[in-house]
């Protein structure tokens, strides 16, 4: 579950673009130039800016259709923040997730190794296999969670009744 990646070959990507039946246009090649200069994770319309920066003619149309093809052929994989928008993944050495907090936005990678338990009980208990550069998990982060026990009320241990 937990393999490395390498580098994307950058250099192949015209070729398998073509064998698709894409043509390897300017717009394309300038997005490529743009994901060669990029690690971590970006979003489609902040490679739209970075693109036109060097091709003004870029349209977003075309870079998110290239984006779809490049993770089809496994150059790049994408996920979710909080708000439904996609963040992309490039150059990442290793597979990984997010925790995602929901009180700040704060957005930490969670290495594959750390989830593998969870991810090996969802294959175990339910045939399941995860994407794990697309599990997102959504909760508070530390700094939220101390501030937030810092202000809320200690818990009680006292039983409601059932109505």
């Amino acid at each position: 579950m937990t393999r490395g990646r390498q580098a994307p070959p950058w250099d192949r990507v015209p070729e398998r673009l073509r064998q698709r039946g894409l043509r390897w246009t300017l717009q394309r090649a300038t997005l490529l130039t743009v994901l060669e200069a990029t690690e971590g994770h970006v979003t489609g319309s902040q490679l739209v800016e970075k693109c036109r920066e060097i091709e003004p003619a870029t349209t977003p149309s075309t870079v998110y259709r290239t984006l779809d093809v490049l993770e089809s052929i496994g150059v790049i994989s994408h996920s979710h923040g909080l708000d439904g928008r996609e963040e992309y993944h490039v150059q990442a050495d290793v597979q990984h997730g997010h925790l995602v907090c929901s009180i700040c936005g704060s957005d930490e990678d969670l290495p594959a190794d750390e989830a593998s338990a969870f991810v090996a009980a969802l294959r175990r208990d339910r045939g399941f296999s995860v994407q794990i550069d697309h599990l997102t998990v959504t909760g508070r982060c530390g700094a939220c969670s101390r501030t937030a026990r810092g202000t809320m009320p200690a818990p009680s241990m006292t039983a409601v009744p059932a109505d």
